[in-house]
């Protein structure tokens, strides 16, 4: 999903850069920054966001990464390992806490605020946890999906504004669902 945003963008004559671990070829005209971890990714986020109009989180990093890493190889011993693990930081969260934020109109001197757009990826209670955590993470879209979602190439969403009422998008492909979140950024 998040590369098919990128191109929708690209398209629509945005400038581009998408931070992803994925090892996908990127669109041509697309500035491309790779990550291999959630730490990496969070670093990346920070340095990008500043400079970026428009955020969009199309995929969580994991959720918690091992709280200690081996720097060799673990020797099998036949006994059962327990592996530790401790939660990564909330990279959404924490852009949407970052945001510049748009002024009153009447303060307005051409400065634009950030948008902050996330994804959730919900297998039960899907509205009722997207809409806690668009409010939660100080989001200004918030787009639910299920986990049918992964791998495929077309998917169901249903997407909020903090303003809105829930916007179901029939199943499609990727491309015609970013066309759609992009037209919806734009309103």
């Amino acid at each position: 999903m998040g590369y098919a945003l990128a191109r929708a963008a690209l398209k629509a004559g945005h400038k581009v850069t998408l931070i992803s671990a994925s090892d996908l070829q990127p669109p041509v005209g697309i500035d491309f920054v790779g990550v291999e971890s959630a730490k990496d990714m969070f670093s990346a986020v920070k340095k990008f966001l500043p400079k970026c109009d428009c955020l969009i989180m199309a995929a969580a990093v994991a959720d918690y990464a091992p709280a200690r890493t081996a720097k060799t190889k673990i020797e099998k011993t036949g006994k059962s390992l327990t592996i530790k693990l401790k939660p990564t930081p909330d990279i959404l969260k924490w852009a949407g806490k970052h945001k510049k934020v748009r002024r009153r109109k009447t303060e307005d001197r051409g400065q634009k605020g950030q948008i902050i757009v996330g994804f959730a990826l919900e297998d039960k209670n899907l509205r009722k946890n997207a809409e806690k955590k668009l409010r939660e993470k100080n989001l200004d879209m918030i787009i639910a999906n299920t986990p049918d979602a992964i791998g495929s190439d077309k998917s169901a969403v249903q997407i909020k504004t903090p303003d809105s009422e829930w916007i179901k998008l029939p199943f499609a492909g990727k491309m015609t669902i970013a066309r759609r979140i992009l037209a919806l950024l734009n309103r």
